[in-house]
């Protein structure tokens, strides 16, 4: 039996949805999501002010969601390429985070994705 086409029941009620409307109503929601919340980008710009250590505690206290990798990676990519991406989230969440990078003395902008 192909899993998209799987019949899920519930307790002899009959049938309840396939896996693929289940599918298509989440691509629904997830659309009608990015239309009401549309996601920014908040960018981490180079600068030869702050050293590399500061920079991963900035992100790490600033941005909840990264884990010290992700921290470490931006701050590379910062460094090497001149900007990185640190994170896409609706705009008032990417407000805050660029806002928390700056108070660090961070360079940090955002730009709709």
């Amino acid at each position: 039996m192909h899993q998209c086409r799987r019949r899920l029941r519930a307790r002899g009620q009959g049938l309840v949805a396939t896996d693929t409307q289940t599918r298509e109503r989440q691509d629904l929601n997830t659309e009608r999501l990015a239309q009401l919340l549309p996601p920014y980008r908040v960018l981490l710009h180079n600068d030869d002010d702050n050293s590399m250590d500061h920079v991963v505690t900035a992100l790490l206290e600033s941005v909840p969601k990264l884990t010290a990798r992700d921290a470490t990676r931006v701050m590379l990519e910062a460094h090497l390429r001149g900007v990185a991406l640190v994170i896409v989230c609706p705009r008032e969440q990417a407000e805050f985070y660029c806002e928390r990078l700056v108070a660090y003395g961070l360079v940090a902008t955002m730009e709709r994705q």
